[in-house]
C-alpha cells in the first residue's frame, strides 16, 4: 500500500479524471472485429462513475461496438446514461482529442487511461493501439508509449496530473512487417519531464503474447480480474491500493499458468510503486515460471539428431495440440504451429514448460510423432523417436504418457480418368479404394468407355465395398463388413472438372429411389497432372495449411471477377498462403481462374457449376460467423471442407424438397437442384496419391 500522506491532499473523484476506450469494430477488415472490449470498457466507467464517484463529466469515453450502441448494457444510473450522451465513437481523431486536447487542460490529480481492442508492437517496441478507423492504407492508432512520455512533459501544467495509471487489455504481438500494415510513424513530441510525475503501467500480457478474449461472456480475462480488484474502493483506496491489486492479478495469471489454464501473465512495464520504490522486492518468488521439468541437455541433443534434415510432417500441428492436452494444459490462444520446423516447435513447447504433473510438452509431442510416424511406414525414425522418449521419461523421471489418439481412418474410392493417347471418344477409367490399405479394385478394358459406363460401374462397386467380405490374409477374413465409403475423388482431366459428378444418382432405399452421389458421400474433383511445374507450391501451400492446423485469417482467397487476370497465378504461387480460392466470378472458372489456381500451386479451390455468382457468397455458405455476425474466414477449417461442402449440399436439397412441397409439387431424388449446392470443390492431397502410372 502507497503510505496516505504521499497522495495528494485534495486527491479525490472530483480531480479524477479518464480516458475510456473499448474497440470492436474496425473499418480495415470485419475479420479484425471482436467481442468484448466495448463492454469491458462500459464495466470499467462503471466501476468510475459508481464505487469511485467520479463525475461523469471527468470521463471521455470512445466505444466503437460490434452491436448496436443502445443495446449494450448502460445501467440504469444516472452517470451512466450521462455518458451514454456523450461517449464518441473510437477513431483516431477523437482519442488524439480527448488524450492530448482536452484532457491536458483540466485540473486533476489522477488520470486514468484504459483500453480494450487490440495491441501490436512496432519495431521500436512502442504498444500501438490501432483505432475504429484503422484502414489498409493507414492502420490509425494510439501510440500508447509515446503519449504517456508526453504526458510526463511540461505540456501537461506542471501542478496537474501527478498521478498516472495506464491499464491496457490488449494483446502485444510483433505486427506483420510488409506493406498491408502500414502503420505509419506517430510520435507526439512533448516538451520537458517534469520531475515527481508518477505512471503505473499494467499490460494484460507480455510482449509476444496474446490476451484472451472470452467472446461468449463478452469479456476480456484481464479486465475480469482488474474489476474484481478494484470492487468497491474509492478513488483513494484504489491508487493506494493498485501496486498490490496489481500483485494480486498478477498471482491469479500465473496460477491459471501453473495448472496449464492460460498462456498470458500480465506485466507491470516497471516494478514501481507511486513512490518510484519496488514493490516486487518482498516477494521474489512470485516470478517464479511453473514447475514442470526442462529438456536437459542430452533431450536436446538428442533431437538435435533426430529432427536434422526432417520437414514438419503432415501430423506436426496434431502432435502440438496433443501435447498441450496430454499434460493437462490449455491450448494457446494463437492458432497454428509456433515455428517452421521441429526443433522450433520443441523450443516453443519447452519455453512453456507443463501442467501441474510436471511433464514438458515437449516430450507428448515426440510421442505423438513416432506413433504418426509408425502408422505411416517409417519404423526406424519410429523407433528413434520412441526410444528418445523412453530414455527422457527415464532420466527426468516423468510420469507415464496416455497414449495418444489412433489417426482419424476414412474410407475413400479414387476414380482416375484419362484421356485416350490416340484421341478416341471417351475415357480410360480406373477405381481404387483407400481405407488401411489401398487396393485397386477396378479398370476399363478394351476402347475407352463413356462416362455413362464409368458411373454405372462405380454404383455397382460402391455396392460391393458396402457389404464385402474381408479379403484372404485380414484377420476375419470372410466376415462381411459392412463399410461406409467416406469419400469419392475423381482424378480428372483438365477439361472435366466441372463435370457434375455429385449429381450422378446412387440407388437408395425402397422402390428404386436414388439419391445424388454428393448427398450420400464427400465428393470431390483432382486434377494433379497438371501439377508437373508447380509440384513445389503445390506441396509447400498443403504442408503450411497443415502446420496451421486448416486455419488461418490468410488461408482462404475470395477470388471476384475483376481480380482474375493473368498475373493472378504468379500472385497465388508467391507465398503458402493462400491455400483455398473460393471462386466469386460470374464467368465459367475455366475462364482463368483455375488456370490461376493450378498455377499457383494451390491444393483447394470451391466455384459454382458453369460460373454464375453463387447465392448466397461461397463465404457465407462456408465459413462460421463470426463475433460480429459475419463470417469469418480465419475460421473456416479449410481441412474440413469436404465435409463442409456435403453438408451445404444436404441442406439445399432440403430446401428445395420444402420448397417443392409448398408449392404442391415434389423433387425427384435424382433431380439436379439450383442454389448452393452447385458448389464444384477442387481438392488435391499431394500426400494422397495411388495410381500415378498412366492408365496407357
Amino acid at each position: 500500500m502507497t503510505p496516505a500522506d504521499f497522495l495528494p491532499p485534495a486527491l479525490g473523484p472530483q480531480r479524477t479524471f479518464a480516458l475510456v476506450a473499448g474497440v470492436e469494430r474496425y473499418d480495415i477488415s470485419h475479420r479484425w472485429n471482436l467481442r468484448g472490449p466495448a463492454r469491458d470498457a462500459l464495466r470499467f466507467a462503471r466501476w468510475l462513475t459508481g464505487p469511485a464517484e467520479v463525475p461523469p463529466g471527468n470521463v471521455r469515453l470512445l466505444l466503437s461496438p460490434l452491436d448496436e450502441p443502445g443495446d449494450l448494457d448502460w445501467t440504469d444510473a444516472p452517470a451512466m446514461t450521462a455518458l451514454r450522451t456523450a461517449y464518441r465513437p473510437a477513431t483516431e481523431e477523437n482519442v488524439k482529442s480527448a488524450l492530448l486536447d482536452e484532457l491536458p487542460q483540466c485540473d486533476g490529480d489522477l488520470l486514468w487511461i484504459f483500453w480494450a481492442g487490440h495491441g501490436y508492437l512496432g519495431p521500436r517496441q512502442e504498444l500501438m493501439l490501432p483505432c475504429a478507423d484503422a484502414r489498409p492504407s493507414q492502420i490509425r492508432h494510439l501510440n500508447l508509449d509515446s503519449a504517456l512520455r508526453w504526458w510526463r512533459t511540461d505540456l501537461v501544467k506542471q501542478r496537474r496530473f501527478p498521478l498516472q495509471a495506464a491499464l491496457v487489455d490488449s494483446c502485444r504481438v510483433d505486427a506483420p512487417r510488409d506493406t498491408r500494415w502500414n502503420f505509419g510513424n506517430t510520435d507526439y513530441g512533448g516538451g520537458s519531464s517534469v520531475p515527481g510525475r508518477r505512471q503505473f503501467r499494467l499490460y494484460a500480457s507480455r510482449e509476444g503474447e496474446v490476451a484472451q478474449n472470452d467472446a461468449e461472456r463478452g469479456a476480456g480475462r484481464f479486465t475480469e480480474a482488474l474489476l474484481g480488484e478494484l470492487g468497491g474502493r474509492s478513488v483513494r483506496e484504489s491508487v493506494s491500493g493498485l501496486p498490490g491489486a496489481a500483485l494480486s492479478i498478477h498471482r491469479t495469471f500465473q496460477e491459471l499458468r501453473e495448472r496449464g489454464e492460460g498462456w498470458q501473465l500480465p506485466q507491470f512495464i516497471v516494478d514501481r510503486d507511486w513512490d518510484a520504490c519496488s514493490f516486487l522486492e518482498d516477494e521474489p518468488s512470485r516470478s517464479v515460471l511453473p514447475r514442470a521439468a526442462r529438456l536437459d541437455q542430452a533431450a536436446w541433443d538428442g533431437l538435435g539428431e533426430l529432427f536434422e534434415g526432417r520437414e514438419l510432417p503432415r501430423c506436426a500441428y496434431e502432435a502440438y495440440a496433443w501435447a498441450f492436452k496430454a499434460a493437462g494444459c490449455t491450448t494457446p490462444a494463437h492458432g497454428g504451429l509456433p515455428g517452421d520446423n521441429l526443433l522450433e516447435v520443441v523450443q516453443d513447447l519447452d519455453e512453456r514448460q507443463g501442467g501441474r504433473g510436471g511433464m514438458p510438452l515437449a516430450v507428448p509431442f515426440v510421442r505423438f510423432l513416432a506413433d504418426r510416424v509408425a502408422a505411416g511406414g517409417d519404423a526406424p525414425w519410429a523407433d528413434r523417436l520412441g526410444d528418445w522418449v523412453r530414455a527422457t521419461r527415464s532420466r527426468l523421471d516423468l510420469p507415464v504418457l496416455p497414449p495418444p489418439p489412433p489417426p482419424a481412418r476414412r474410407t475413400v474410392v479414387h476414380v482416375r480418368l484419362e484421356t485416350p493417347p490416340g484421341g478416341e471418344a471417351g475415357f480410360l477409367a480406373r477405381i481404387w479404394l483407400r481405407g488401411e490399405r489401398v487396393r485397386h479394385i477396378w479398370e476399363s478394358e478394351g476402347p475407352p468407355i463413356a462416362l455413362d459406363r464409368v458411373r454405372e460401374e462405380l454404383v455397382r462397386q460402391l455396392a460391393l465395398i458396402g457389404g464385402a467380405s474381408e479379403p484372404d490374409g485380414v484377420a476375419g477374413a470372410g466376415r462381411r463388413a459392412y463399410t461406409v465409403v467416406d469419400r469419392v475423388e475423381f482424378h480428372v482431366p483438365y477439361e472435366l472438372l466441372d463435370i457434375d459428378f455429385d449429381q450422378w444418382p446412387v440407388p437408395r432405399g425402397p422402390a428404386g429411389r436414388r439419391r445424388a452421389l454428393g448427398l450420400l458421400h464427400q465428393v470431390v474433383v483432382r486434377c494433379p497432372q497438371e501439377r508437373t511445374d508447380t509440384r513445389a507450391e503445390w506441396h509447400g501451400t498443403w504442408r503450411w495449411l497443415h502446420a496451421q492446423g486448416g486455419r488461418h485469417p490468410d488461408a482462404v482467397r475470395v477470388v471476384t471477377d475483376d481480380e482474375v487476370t493473368d498475373a493472378l497465378g504468379m500472385e497465388l504461387a508467391a507465398q503458402p498462403p493462400p491455400a483455398c480460392v473460393l471462386g466469386h466470378t460470374t464467368a465459367a472458372p475455366h475462364a482463368g481462374l483455375l488456370e490461376a489456381v493450378l498455377e499457383g500451386g494451390l491444393p483447394v479451390a470451391v466455384w459454382r457449376r458453369g460460373g454464375g455468382l453463387p447465392a448466397p457468397a461461397l463465404l457465407d455458405l462456408l465459413a462460421p460467423a463470426g463475433p460480429d455476425g459475419r463470417p469469418d474466414p480465419g475460421a473456416l477449417d479449410v481441412l474440413d471442407l469436404p465435409a463442409r461442402v456435403r453438408e451445404v449440399r444436404r441442406a439445399a436439397a432440403g430446401a428445395a424438397a420444402g420448397a417443392a412441397r409448398a408449392a404442391g409439387g415434389s423433387l425427384r431424388a435424382d433431380q439436379p437442384l439450383s442454389g448452393g449446392d452447385q458448389l464444384v470443390l477442387l481438392w488435391d492431397d499431394p500426400d494422397d496419391m495411388p495410381g500415378l502410372r498412366s492408365l496407357t
